[in-house]
C-alpha cells in the first residue's frame, strides 16, 4: 500500500457567507433571494478535496473565541483534518460574504479578516510551526497570508514542495516575493492578470509568458465555463472543462480543483493528467448545492470520464 502523503495547509478557514438573487440582479436595489452560511477558506476547502483524494492533512489557521469559531473547528474535525489553528479570544472569527447571481456567478465579494493580517506574521515564528512543517511531506498556502508571512513560510519549508492559492487580484501580488520557490499557483484569469501585468483581452500565449516573466515556472489559471490554462518547464497546455449537469454555485471549485490537482501531483501523476483530477473535483463542486460536494470515488470516477485530455497551447 502506497503511504499517504502529509499536507501542511495554512491560510484561510473561517465563515464562507453566500447570498443568491432569486431573479434578475438589480444593482442599487433590493434584491429577493437566500442567504446560507458554511464554513469555507481557501486551503480548508482544497483540503477537503485533497483529504477526499486519500492525502492526509494538517491545517493552521487564526480564528477569534467566539460563535463563530466553534463552527470553523468542528468542519474541520468533521473533514478528518488535525487542527493546529491558534485562537484568540478577544477577536472576531473572519469571514467572508459572497453575493451572486441566479446563475451561481460572483457579483461581488466581501472580506472581514483582520486577524489574518495581524495574527499570521507572528505565528510563523512558533516552534509549533517548524514542527508541523518538518513533519510535512508538502504545504499549501493561501493570499490571506501577508508577504512577510508568506516568505518566512517558504523559508521554513527548506526544499518541500509549496503550494498557493492566488484568493484574489488584490492578495495575489502579495505572493511576488516567493513566486520562484512554488511548486504550482492556483489562479483564476483575474488573478492571473493581476501578477502577469496582461491587458483583459491578452491571448493566452501572452498571459502565460507574463507569469513566466513574474518568476512563476508553473501555474493553472482558470476562467469559468473556459478552458483551464496549465504550464510548466514542459510547455503550455488547455484542459475545456465539460459543461456541469446543473449549476448550484461556483463558489469554491477553483479551491476543489486546486486540491484534487495537488493530491495528484503529490501521487506522482504528471500535471497535464493531473489537471484532469482538478477539473473533475471542480466540476462536482459546480453541481453541488452543499458545502462539501460528493467526491465518493464512483462519482468521481464518472466525473473524470468526462474530462477531455490536455491540448497544448501554441
Amino acid at each position: 500500500m502506497v503511504k499517504s502523503k502529509k499536507i501542511l495547509a495554512v491560510g484561510g478557514a473561517h465563515i464562507d457567507r453566500r447570498g443568491q438573487v432569486s431573479g434578475a440582479y438589480v444593482p442599487a436595489a433590493s434584491n429577493p433571494g437566500t442567504m446560507r452560511e458554511d464554513v469555507g477558506g481557501g486551503v480548508f476547502n482544497a483540503l477537503r478535496s485533497t483529504v477526499r483524494r486519500g492525502a492526509s492533512a494538517s491545517l493552521l489557521s487564526m480564528r477569534g473565541g467566539d460563535a463563530a469559531g466553534d463552527t470553523v473547528s468542528r468542519a474541520i474535525a468533521e473533514a478528518g483534518i488535525a487542527d493546529l489553528s491558534a485562537v484568540f479570544l478577544d477577536r472576531t472569527t473572519p469571514s467572508y460574504t459572497a453575493l451572486i447571481d441566479r446563475e451561481g456567478e460572483l457579483i461581488v465579494g466581501f472580506a472581514d479578516m483582520a486577524l489574518y493580517d495581524l495574527a499570521f506574521p507572528k505565528q510563523m515564528r512558533r516552534s509549533k510551526v517548524r514542527e508541523a512543517i518538518a513533519a510535512a511531506d508538502a504545504i499549501l498556502c493561501d493570499a490571506n497570508l501577508p508577504s512577510a508571512a508568506l516568505e518566512r513560510l517558504v523559508s521554513l519549508a527548506a526544499g518541500k514542495p509549496v503550494f498557493a492559492i492566488a484568493i484574489s487580484p488584490a492578495k495575489v501580488i502579495r505572493l511576488i516575493p516567493v513566486l520562484g520557490a512554488l511548486a504550482q499557483l492556483f489562479m483564476n484569469r483575474r488573478e492571473a492578470m493581476a501578477l502577469a501585468g496582461v491587458h483583459a483581452d491578452a491571448a493566452e500565449r501572452d498571459l502565460i509568458d507574463g507569469l513566466r516573466c513574474s518568476g512563476l515556472t508553473s501555474g493553472i489559471v482558470t476562467a469559468g465555463s473556459a478552458p483551464v490554462l496549465g504550464f510548466d518547464e514542459a510547455g503550455a497546455f488547455s484542459i475545456l472543462p465539460p459543461p456541469p449537469r446543473r449549476v448550484a454555485d461556483v463558489t469554491g471549485a477553483g479551491d476543489a480543483l486546486a486540491g484534487a490537482t495537488m493530491a495528484a501531483l503529490l501521487r506522482g501523476i504528471p500535471l497535464r493528467q493531473a489537471l484532469r483530477d482538478g477539473v473533475a473535483a471542480a466540476t462536482l463542486a459546480i453541481e453541488s448545492a452543499d458545502a462539501v460536494p460528493d467526491f465518493t470515488a464512483a462519482s468521481f470516477a464518472e466525473a473524470l470520464a468526462l474530462v477531455p485530455e490536455a491540448q497544448e497551447v501554441a
